[in-house]
């Protein structure tokens, strides 16, 4: 059943005044959120709740414990003003939230977008663009790498996509900055018929964000499912990511993106089952 207007801005209006009290108890939901997954810093893509407002998003996470934010273009303007960016990080400071990583963006050889980019991620505080680079982009890439001490994510895309296979990130990395690396989309694999848990193992030392997303079939046309209910092993992707070491500081995003109006549930569903499975994992 749909709210009404009045009702979801008494929605809102009560969010936002509910911050203040949120960021009293902030570090005591933060010890805790962190125990829930056992050292996995797992978050939220937020590109799973696009059918929502900014604010009323991130007060779900906050609902969800998600303390990890993935952002997308959609939700947070690569183009922000030092004044937005400020806003973005009180906002996020209320919740008790810190941002991972930020894309899937475009790069290309033009050097000084790709730079306004980088500066980007400098100045909101995070380390991960995932991305989607062109093949002549990577020189620009090499030395902004360097230069600002940021991660450049290769996101997949699945089937027809120019990274579609492992193998094919692997080989566009293998000769520039150990800064470039990949952000594993784990439903896109699947459905170009490969195992999460083996992607993995293969990007070890060069896997810099996963996103957590399970698919009903190995094949190009399929549809979104919970965790565990398709084709990936979410154990042997927990125990893959503890033997590959994946960095506390990378992007353990949950990505579901069925259902965009009212997801709430099915996404509350996959962290009970990430959470379940890291428990079972460490113990």
């Amino acid at each position: 059943m749909k709210s009404s207007p009045i009702a979801r801005r008494r929605f809102l209006q009560n969010s936002v005044a509910a911050v203040g009290g949120l960021a009293a108890t902030s570090f005591l939901a933060r010890a805790a959120r962190a125990a829930a997954f056992e050292g996995f810093n797992v978050g939220v893509q937020i590109y799973s709740l696009r059918g929502f407002p900014l604010d009323e998003a991130l007060l779900h996470c906050h609902d969800l414990e998600v303390r990890h934010i993935e952002f997308y273009p959609g939700m947070y303007s690569p183009d922000s003003t030092p004044e937005q960016i400020a806003a973005m990080n009180d906002k996020l400071d209320g919740y008790g939230q810190v941002v991972t990583a930020h894309g899937v963006n475009k790069l290309t050889k033009d050097h000084e977008k790709n730079k306004k980019l980088f500066a980007f991620a400098k100045a909101a505080g995070f380390r991960n663009i995932s991305a989607d680079p062109d093949p002549d982009s990577f020189e620009s890439l090499d030395s902004l790498c360097k230069e600002y001490d940021i991660r450049v994510a290769i996101h997949n895309h699945g089937p027809k996509h120019r990274y579609n296979k492992v193998v094919d990130t692997l080989r566009a990395i293998e000769k520039h900055d150990e800064r470039i690396g990949a952000c594993a989309d784990l439903g896109h694999y699947i459905r170009s018929g490969e195992k999460p848990e083996d992607v993995i193992r293969a990007l070890k030392g060069r896997l810099y964000g996963v996103h957590l997303k399970d698919f009903a079939e190995m094949q190009d046309k399929t549809h979104g499912v919970i965790l565990g209910e398709g084709h990936m092993n979410v154990e042997q992707v927990f125990v893959a990511l503890r033997e590959v070491n994946f960095p506390a500081d990378g992007a353990l995003s949950l990505e579901y993106e069925e259902n965009p109006k009212d997801p709430i549930a099915e996404i509350k569903k996959c962290l009970e089952v990430a959470r379940k499975t890291a428990k079972e994992v460490a113990g």
